[in-house]
């Protein structure tokens, strides 16, 4: 039996250590300027690409190749201060969702910049001969190399708890990730107490991408796949927590080691249900606490007025302006407006949930995805026409979000929005692996509207309507009392609780609208493109969401449907005309965040009112 169980052990303390040299890095630097960034896994994925150029140059001996890891290490940390001084201190002062699509949009701008410099092509390592070796435990033949791995984690947590505990920059760190605003007032200078926090998170995340190399390869998929690990190590351990990130390292490196034993057919799954059920259980992680938040964030956000006259007319205008494209555009033209009217419901429907609700989700493609799955299952199992199968979107996925709701309204912040991915990811998993049911990768084809329906034009006015009818529906029923008390329950859960409102009775009735109205742009979307797939479920799709509304603005009914039209128009113009359109869309990205913080929308009705008063 342990000749059986020792060497899964193995391979999952050697995948744990890699796990925790990154998740190591975004614990240190959320703890302490408190922003989840994206940015994290495309610095990890530059450690792996430049400890490849760094050590296919260098003699193949083991100090080289030690020399080798430590320098770029050190160059990737200095890309860290770099990012940190160009971008991130520019937004410190920004809600933290502004912060996350910052970063976001640096990841953007990477993933360009990194195929630019290296090309598409994976760069695996040759390994030397004293990397070849074995070490032979009951039996079993065991790469040297991971064992080095294995140790390689302790030895980094043990050198992180003397620099924090034994040290006064350490001591700095520690107050500053319980007060921040105190430190500050103590005299302490916070943009280079900030500067050197990011640089250290940055050397570890490239040392995490660097030792990687003799086991893998550098490739264009280490970002997104290394940052959604790491955010959940650092979630079930509990934000802030070297310690937590160590021992959820542990748990969730050893859970995939044996899953892909076990169940292999669960093992996309496992990682994302052991986060939900500490979540549920353990609010603030295994060994996390209650995040305080910085000062100036405390203020209520500011109310959600209607649009003056001029606005409305304004929208009104482009309303018909866009009613009567099919009458002077091509079928192009119609299918690229076709998935702008599919995105501003889709768009809309989260801003429920964050403008008014107060709840960041980052996994709102879940529900977009059920409501697809519901209309292509029920075509094809029962041949529903499409009216029906448009009904019964949004009832799915409705019923679907009240279930995971009661989960998730318990919680709020990042963990609320990690429980959201959590699931999002549950989701996706089952719709990839349940081939018999979902066709897997596959998805369902052959999801197409009736003849009466099919045309470009017809389908388009069909989408056009439904989703304006439902932003309509929306925006009345948060200028209804629901939507006052759902906004006062937002801004202090203690005083609305006070006056007699039930807040999380609240927030359960935003999530199911939220979710109904994903459902239905999941529909309409899988009969534009005629099918279903599990991409609609990922977690680039829920990125672009949370780009569409930020983009847009929060504090403002138009901000959602500004940020659909533009996200959607810009996107479809860099694709056509450009390679680097990552790069460019990035580089957008970072210039809205820093000169719109409202957001588009929210921006323009600033600018307007203070006009109308001058």
């Amino acid at each position: 039996m342990l000749d059986l169980v020792i060497p899964q052990l193995l391979t999952g303390l050697a995948g744990a250590s890699s796990l925790f040299l990154v998740a190591s890095g975004l614990t240190i630097i959320f703890g302490v300027t408190r922003i989840v960034s994206f940015s994290h896994g495309s610095l990890t994925m530059l450690g792996a690409y430049l400890g490849w150029s760094i050590l296919t140059r260098l003699p193949r001996e083991p100090e080289w190749f030690i020399l080798g890891i430590l320098a770029t290490a050190l160059c990737t940390a200095l890309i860290g201060v770099v990012l940190e001084l160009v971008v991130l201190r520019r937004v410190y002062r920004a809600p933290e969702l502004f912060q996350l699509l910052a970063t976001f949009g640096v990841v953007l701008i990477l993933q360009d910049v990194t195929l630019w410099l290296w090309g598409p092509v994976e760069l695996p390592l040759p390994r030397p001969r004293w990397l070849r070796g074995f070490v032979e435990i009951l039996g079993n033949r065991f790469p040297l190399y991971d064992l080095v791995l294995i140790a390689i984690g302790p030895v980094v947590l043990g050198l992180l708890w003397l620099l924090m505990n034994r040290t006064r920059w350490g001591t700095l760190v520690r107050a500053a990730t319980l007060d921040r605003d105190m430190v500050a007032a103590l005299g302490v200078d916070q943009r280079l107490l900030f500067t050197s926090v990011f640089a250290l998170g940055a050397g570890l995340a490239g040392l995490g991408g660097a030792l990687s190399l003799p086991n893998a390869s550098a490739n264009l998929q280490i970002d997104l796949s290394v940052i959604v690990d790491a955010f959940v190590v650092v979630v079930v351990g509990g934000l802030g927590s070297l310690a937590g990130a160590f021992v959820a390292s542990l748990l969730i490196g050893i859970l995939q080691a044996f899953g892909i034993v076990l169940l292999p057919q669960s093992t996309l799954v496992l990682v994302f249900l052991v986060m939900a059920v500490v979540l549920v259980f353990r609010p603030n992680g295994l060994l996390g606490r209650p995040q305080s938040e910085a000062r100036e964030m405390l203020a209520a956000a500011p109310v959600i007025r209607a649009a003056p006259p001029a606005l409305r007319y304004l929208g009104l205008a482009t309303l018909l302006l866009a009613a009567s494209a099919p009458f002077w555009v091509g079928d192009y033209y119609l299918t690229v407006l076709t998935d702008g009217a599919v995105a501003l419901l889709f768009a809309v429907s989260l801003h429920v949930m964050m403008g008014p609700g107060g709840m960041a989700s980052f996994g709102h493609a879940a529900w977009f995805g059920i409501g697809a799955y519901a209309a292509g299952l029920l075509a094809q199992w029962l041949g529903t026409p499409m009216p029906l199968g448009l009904l019964a979107a949004p009832i799915a996925a409705g019923i679907v979000a009240a279930l995971f709701g009661w989960f998730v309204v318990r919680l709020s912040g990042v963990y609320l929005s990690m429980l959201t991915l959590a699931f999002a990811q549950i989701v996706w998993a089952i719709s990839f692996q349940w081939v018999g049911v979902t066709g897997g990768d596959n998805g369902l084809l052959g999801l197409w509207p009736e003849a009466w329906a099919r045309g470009a034009a017809t389908y388009y006015w069909i989408t056009l309507a439904l989703s304006v009818a439902v932003a309509l529906l929306l925006r009345r029923v948060l200028y209804a009392p629901y939507g006052y008390a759902l906004r006062a329950a937002r801004d202090s859960a203690v005083r609305a609780e006070a006056i007699g409102l039930h807040v999380q009775r609240l927030r359960m009735v935003a999530l199911v609208i939220a979710g109904a109205a994903a459902g239905l742009s999941g529909a309409l979307f899988s009969y534009a493109k005629g099918g279903v797939f599990p991409t609609y479920i990922s977690i680039p799709h829920s990125v672009e969401a949370l780009l569409m509304v930020l983009l847009g603005g929060l504090q403002t009914m138009a901000g959602p449907i500004v940020g659909a039209l533009v996200y959607t128009g810009l996107a479809d113009i860099l694709v056509r005309s450009t390679d680097l359109w990552r790069l460019v869309l990035g580089a957008v990205i970072l210039l809205l965040v820093m000169a719109f913080p409202e957001g588009i929308a929210g921006a323009t009705r600033r600018l307007w009112l203070r006009g109308r008063e001058a």
